[in-house]
Order: C-alpha cells, then sequence, then structure tokens
C-alpha cells in the first residue's frame, strides 16, 4: 500500500515526462481519476482511462507534448501532503504562476482553482501542475 498516492501519482508522470515516455501506469483510485481528468480537461494529458483486472485497478495516463517534443507538463508540485494539510477559502485559493493550475478537493469534488472561485468554494489544495 502507497502512504500517498497522489505524491506517487505525480512522482510517476515527473519521471515519464523527464524520460519521454508516452504512457504512465499506476494503481487507480476515486482521486488520482479525478485530478487525471482534470488534467486531461486542462490540456496536460492527451488520455486517462481506467483498467481492470479483476478487483485490482490501473489507470493508465498518456502523456503529451508539443509539436517540436517539448514538455507541456513543465512542473509538477504537491502542496497539501498527509503530514501537513492546507486548506484555503476561496478568497485564499492562489495564483499558479504562468498557465498553470492548482487542483483543489473541495465539498464540490476536486476541482481546479478557477472552478472553485466560479462555485465560491475553498478546500485542501492539492498540487500545483505548470
Amino acid at each position: 500500500m502507497i502512504a500517498d498516492p497522489i505524491s506517487d501519482m505525480l512522482t510517476r508522470i515527473r519521471n515519464a515526462n523527464a524520460l519521454r515516455r508516452d504512457t504512465v501506469s499506476l494503481p487507480s483510485g476515486k482521486t488520482l481519476l479525478a485530478i487525471a481528468r482534470i488534467m486531461k480537461r486542462e490540456g496536460y494529458l492527451l488520455d486517462c482511462h481506467e483498467e481492470r483486472d479483476g478487483a485490482k485497478k490501473t489507470l493508465t495516463l498518456v502523456l503529451k507534448y508539443g509539436k517540436n517534443g517539448e514538455k507541456v507538463i513543465t512542473n509538477l508540485r504537491r502542496i497539501s501532503k498527509p503530514g501537513l494539510r492546507v486548506t484555503m477559502g476561496v478568497d485564499e485559493l492562489p495564483r499558479v504562476p504562468g498557465y498553470g493550475i492548482a487542483i483543489v478537493s473541495t465539498s464540490k469534488g476536486i476541482l481546479t482553482d478557477a472552478e472553485c472561485r466560479k462555485a465560491g468554494v475553498g478546500g485542501e489544495v492539492l498540487c500545483y501542475v505548470y
């Protein structure tokens, strides 16, 4: 069992991106699937899908690169950790540098920082993607 599955996911994406891999596979979970769907919707991943092999579920992410092979994901940063939870109100939510996003766990589900501002909810800031 992995102590912090979100950190594990971000590390696997970071490592695969550094090696220019096309896909990343990792153990699946509801939170990880929601984060992957946000990253796909925001244009950081080409695709994400969950595969089931009996009781075991695997999440496969297809990484995205630019026309000349440049990385679309330049940085992934875990903010709230199991040892130190970081929660913020809607007016305190950070604006990620450049064209990045903050992924936030709220009472309305897992949302981006822009969606949180629009919905008027705060929550636990999981990570930054840029």
